[in-house]
């Protein structure tokens, strides 16, 4: 038993000095991008993500993924798609380290800045309706700067989200998230839906990224084929009956971003008039998947999100 104890607390002293050891090397390449500023930080982690990202086995599945999507497509085009999405993952990435100066969007400026804002008239009724709501977001562009809007213009909202799988990753985004967002809620918490629940009762808001598979969620298609994906929305949006909008954010040329938000969505209902949430979580889906259609590039489609569970 002796032997045992010296073992596993030597395993606990080297996961802690990995721990530390990973923390630094994050925090220092945070601190280099923002040395380098935001356009070159983020040209730079495209440029890496590229060279990295075709020697990583994500990279068969995102070739597979986008054949099985675009089956009509050449072997250059799927090249071309998957090369665009390592691109937006590695900008996304460096741009982490800017999010607090990033999101610039004034709409009362004479000169424009690097965001531009469609649909603000539905931010606006959101914002101004004194109603609960929710907003589904997805894998595109930037995909931060959604909730950073919210927290610029007032708009109370808890986002829910997967911390990065690396503890030391995690605790550094948390930290940026923290400073530019509004509430937060890990969705790996087992009380994550108790306290979005409470977040709507109270009259606030609850966004969350619904494009990525889901072990115990709903069968929906998507780009053709089943997947299943996240009930959880389309739950809270039929015990509160609130509107249910979609954020997305487009990468624009030049460093450039456009954030667009829909009208509320007419969701498919039960006979007694209350929210189908089979019907509900795919006409989500569906609005992603025109998202995705029209900018595959900027798709996160190294993800396995097409794993349905065995027959039977």
């Amino acid at each position: 038993m002796t032997v045992l104890r010296l073992k596993l607390q030597a395993y606990r002293l080297v996961s802690r000095l990995g721990g530390a050891v990973m923390a630094m090397l994050v925090r220092g390449l945070f601190a280099l991008a923002r040395a380098i500023g935001p356009e070159r930080s983020s040209d730079a982690g495209a440029f890496l993500a590229r060279c990295i990202g075709r020697l990583l086995k994500q990279n068969r599945i995102a070739l597979a993924n986008v054949r099985a999507a675009y089956p009509q497509a050449s072997a250059r085009e799927v090249a071309a798609i998957v090369d665009g999405a390592w691109a937006n993952l590695g900008r996304t990435g460096a741009e982490y380290a800017h999010l607090a100066t990033i999101f610039d969007y004034d709409p009362d400026a004479a000169v424009k800045g690097r965001i531009e804002v469609g649909g603000d008239e539905h931010f606006l009724a959101l914002r101004d309706d004194g109603r609960a709501g929710i907003v589904f977001a997805a894998h595109l562009g930037n995909w931060e700067l959604p909730a950073i809007c919210a927290a610029r213009f007032g708009l109370e909202t808890t986002a829910i989200f997967r911390p990065p799988n690396d503890p030391a990753a995690a605790r550094v985004v948390q930290e940026v998230r923290s400073g530019t967002m509004g509430g937060l809620a890990a969705s790996t918490g087992g009380g994550a839906a108790y306290a979005v629940s409470g977040v709507l009762d109270r009259g606030g808001h609850v966004g969350q990224l619904i494009d990525q598979h889901f072990t115990r969620g709903v069968v929906v298609e998507f780009m053709g084929r089943p997947c299943l994906a996240n009930p959880l929305l389309a739950k809270l949006a039929r015990h509160h009956d609130v509107p249910v909008h979609g954020a997305r954010v487009i990468r624009l040329g030049g460093h450039r971003f456009r954030l667009e938000i829909t009208p509320p969505l007419d969701l498919p209902r039960d006979p007694d008039g209350q929210i189908n949430v089979q019907g509900a979580t795919q006409a989500m889906t569906r609005v992603v998947e025109g998202w995705v259609r029209e900018h595959p590039e900027q798709w996160l489609w190294m993800h396995r999100r097409w794993r349905l569970p065995p027959a039977g």
